[in-house]
């Protein structure tokens, strides 16, 4: 089975920034969707230990910043994207999509206001298509768009709050939390483990980087790498575009009504299919979270095959090595999978591992409030046309 397609590909794809912090002593260079910033600082147990206790910060400046402004740009934003940001008010962090008129993930990014400006972060390569995509829908309202990727460098914190007036623009990630308008397919929130995940991300000026993560040293942070990062966002089931999407996926598969849509704004693209998944289909794949089998020191890659059996049922979509959990993935199954089997993925050179599932989104894929159904209006769900 190839890697998932991307959605949404700039041509020519930009080079990824090189952060200043890879030439610190020990440091080694991510690579796939984390190129431009380390991996690890040469001791990823102990990094992921501090982010857990959460004295930590994360260079993430390889993420990408787009800038809205203008006095329409809050409605405008609400009317073509799946989130109610018509009043959204100042300082409070939210999360978009953008979808396809099919209902498929094309764009994500964490948003939030500052008075002033709309400020959405996102995937540093998507960045580029995404300022352009909504360039082309201004049409005549009273709004600008600017990629602003190369002024502002993100930085990470396992902090649970939101920005300050006298600190720069930060968003607080809402994930897991049911926000309002979102549903959600797997555990209530309080359960859920993305719940003792705190995170936000911070907006510096790119040249103030490295000063930035001085001061937050001298506070007594350790710096920590993507191999942190990405296993606390594995073990909190946590979806990114970059790697949990490709072109067939819909927020349903990944839980993402949680956070990004609200099923009850007015119309935007895509909408019909997410309201109809939600009141009378099932989503056609589900996510789920893989506990690897790792005593043969075999690990899959993103986009390796995933089986019951014989029966090819899935992709691989993120791995990490947790510092308690040991090896874990992501992966997107096709919803008809039993929940109840451990399955198997293929690994590079041959081989394969055993994989115990921790489910995501339920087999019966049916939403915390979904309407019952009526009568022979229920019969043949799940034959969805348009997917």
């Amino acid at each position: 089975m190839n890697p998932p397609t991307p959605v949404t590909t700039p041509s020519p794809t930009p080079t990824p920034t090189r952060s200043p912090l890879l030439s610190r002593r020990g440091a080694v260079a991510a690579a796939g969707p984390d190129a431009g910033v380390a991996w690890h600082y040469g001791d990823p147990t102990a990094e992921q230990r501090a982010l857990r206790a959460g004295g930590a910060v994360a260079d993430l400046s390889h993420h990408g910043v787009v800038r809205v402004t203008g006095p329409d740009r809050l409605t405008w934003l609400h009317s073509i994207t799946s989130q109610d940001l018509a009043t959204l008010a100042p300082r409070t962090s939210t999360e978009l999509l953008v979808l396809s008129p099919q209902g498929h993930v094309e764009h994500a990014a964490g948003v939030v206001d500052d008075g002033e400006a709309t400020w959405l972060v996102t995937e540093g390569t998507r960045a580029a298509a995404l300022a352009g995509w909504l360039d082309r829908m201004r049409f005549m309202l009273r709004v600008e768009v600017a990629d602003v990727s190369a002024e502002y460098a993100v930085l990470g914190e396992p902090v649970d709050a939101e920005g300050g007036d006298d600190e720069p623009v930060t968003w607080r990630d809402p994930w897991p939390r049911t926000l309002p308008g979102g549903t959600r397919y797997g555990v209530d929130d309080a359960a859920h483990p993305g719940a003792e995940r705190p995170w936000r991300l911070v907006l510096v000026p790119r040249g103030g980087l490295a000063a930035a993560v001085a001061e937050r040293e001298a506070a007594g942070w350790r710096v920590v790498g993507t191999w942190a990062t990405e296993a606390a966002r594995v073990e909190a089931w946590r979806p990114r575009l970059a790697t949990e999407v490709d072109h067939r996926s819909i927020p349903h598969e990944l839980d993402w009504l949680r956070t990004a849509v609200h099923l009850h704004k007015g119309c935007y693209r895509g909408q019909e299919t997410i309201a109809r998944v939600h009141n009378m289909g099932r989503p056609p794949r589900r996510l789920v979270m893989l506990h690897l089998d790792g005593s043969g020191h075999l690990l899959p890659v993103p986009g390796a095959e995933v089986r019951d059996g014989e029966r090819a049922v899935g992709t691989v979509t993120s791995v990490a090595r947790h510092h308690e959990l040991g090896p874990i993935a992501l992966a997107v199954v096709k919803r008809s999978t039993p929940t109840d089997v451990d399955l198997e993925v293929e690994c590079e050179g041959g081989g394969a591992v055993a994989a115990g599932q921790e489910v995501v989104v339920p087999g019966e894929g049916v939403s915390v409030d979904r309407p019952a159904p009526r009568g022979p209006v229920a019969r043949g769900l799940g034959h969805h046309p348009m997917l």
